[in-house]
Order: C-alpha cells, then structure tokens, then sequence
C-alpha cells in the first residue's frame, strides 16, 4: 500500500545551511513534484492592534501567491503561449533562451576540455 497519498503529501520548502540561495523540496520517491505552490506573502501594514495582553501587535497583510512549474505550461501550451507566459515573467523566449544556453555549454566544453 503507498504510505504517502498525493492528496495529504505537503511539500515542504527548505533552505540549504551555508551559500546557497535556492530552496528546494524533497519529494519522496512515490510522490509526484509539485505542479503548483501556494505561498502567502506576508508584509507588514505599519499599523498596530491591541494583543490578547493589550501590548501593540503590528498588523500582517497576508496575500495568497500561486507558483507554477513552467514545465507544466510548456507542456500544455504552443510555443507561442508558451512564450508569451514567459514575457510576462521578464524572460527571454525559449528559442532564444536556449540558444544563448548552448553557446554558454558550448564555451565551459571548450574551456574544460582544452
């Protein structure tokens, strides 16, 4: 029986201790990787309430974020949407993306082989 069901599985976003700055999840080897995150983002207002103390708590606005795996949009959508999507999140299209990409590969092969 699959201990771990997709429906209760949370994944979980963690930090690396040290230099690096991407977080990542660990996806247990029966589950799927997540197709969509939701994330609050929170900020404070700069206004206080009374606490359960009567002490000043600063106020949070929290707002619901929604993250995609773009491999996902890729997947579904034509080059030109997906492209589009792309746009929209200040990146460069895939075409050209993954030109410059190989010539970056091609440039590090030269400079590790020679």
């Amino acid at each position: 029986m699959n201990k771990h069901n997709n429906k209760q599985w949370i994944p979980e976003i963690v930090y690396e201790e040290g230099e690096g700055q991407l977080p990542f999840i660990h996806v247990p080897p029966d589950q799927k990787d997540p197709k969509l995150l939701f994330i609050f983002i929170s900020r404070p207002t700069g206004e206080f309430e009374p606490g359960s103390e009567g002490e000043e708590v600063p106020v949070i606005e929290m707002d619901l974020r929604q993250f995609v795996d773009l491999s996902v949009l890729k997947a579904g959508l034509t080059e030109e949407e997906y492209d589009k999507c792309r746009a929209l999140l200040g990146l460069e299209s895939l075409r050209s993306a993954s030109k410059k990409g190989a010539a970056i590969t091609k440039n590090v092969r030269g400079n590790v082989g020679g």
